[in-house]
């Protein structure tokens, strides 16, 4: 729990999450066109005005939305495998589920969480063995067993909540100088047409880190699909050190979640492994 909110809180998305939320002509709410900062303004500037709107068009366009997570990262100072999740989030009341499909070692896993219910406990299956057979069971959302091979508890799952806690931290973020802020148009990741916001600490500091931080966001549903980040190079002129990435791939919006969806006691849940979802995409 420690380690994971140290990282969210200090961590290496600060700057990096503000710039999230871009707002297509068809919202009305953002021109990602308008990156320049005006004289004497942050370089973050932009970003954070990005950030404000897009945490305003979650809010009134995006009820739920279901994706193939792919994630990688670096725990203990060890680079990990790349995990391959269905995962489904509905922000009000806030709610995830998440089936691991890859790799072996957790295939077939399943967590969900609820706000507001299970006195605060998430559920999780695991997928193999002997302890298949125990089912669903009520685990604090930090124990060892739920936060096992995962850099964020489950209760930081979603966009809503990085854009909103980035939001602040971004805010300290801004009290300090030394930061590039970059922006790169036709970016594609997966076949989808992006727009890649790179942010930038050159310089090691107390108050910095991350050194390099890349969010991509989708031009059509302008919701971020992919974000990395970076730690200084280890040796003079090496290359920047991956700490953590996350891709969102066959991203469906606003699929009409029900408590079915997050309920493993609902009459009408379904598990992901069970031929298929419900309702949203189950594709790697």
């Amino acid at each position: 729990m420690k380690r994971a909110w140290e990282f969210l809180r200090g961590g290496l998305l600060p700057a990096l999450l503000l710039s999230f939320f871009g707002s297509s002509i068809a919202y009305g709410q953002v021109d990602l066109t308008q990156t320049e900062a005006a004289p004497g303004e942050h370089p973050l500037a932009p970003a954070m005005r990005i950030a404000s709107a897009g945490l305003q068009h979650i809010d009134q366009n995006v009820k739920d939305f279901s994706c193939t997570l792919v994630k990688r990262e670096r725990l203990d100072g060890e680079l990990g495998e790349h995990q391959y999740a269905f995962c489904k989030v509905r922000h009000e009341p806030f709610s995830v589920y998440l089936y691991f499909q890859a790799p072996e070692a957790v295939r077939t896993n399943e967590a969900m969480f609820v706000e507001g219910r299970n006195n605060g406990k998430a559920r999780c299956r695991t997928g193999k063995g002997p302890q298949r057979l125990v089912g669903w069971v009520s685990l604090d959302p930090n124990a060892r067993m739920m936060m096992n091979g995962q850099r964020y508890p489950i209760t930081m799952t979603g966009i809503r909540k990085l854009t909103e806690r980035m939001i602040e931290v971004g805010t300290k973020d801004m009290q300090f100088g030394e930061c590039e802020v970059k922006y790169f148009r036709g970016a594609k990741i997966n076949g989808r047409s992006c727009m890649c916001i790179q942010v930038t600490h050159p310089t090691p500091r107390q108050q910095f880190e991350y050194h390099v931080a890349r969010i991509f966001i989708d031009e059509e549903l302008t919701v971020p699909i992919r974000y990395a980040a970076y730690s200084w190079p280890k040796q003079q002129g090496g290359a920047p050190v991956l700490e953590e990435e996350y891709t969102y791939l066959n991203l469906k919006i606003n699929n009409g979640f029900t408590d079915a969806d997050f309920d493993d006691q609902h009459p009408n849940f379904r598990s992901a492994g069970d031929n298929g979802q419900r309702r949203g995409t189950l594709r790697r």
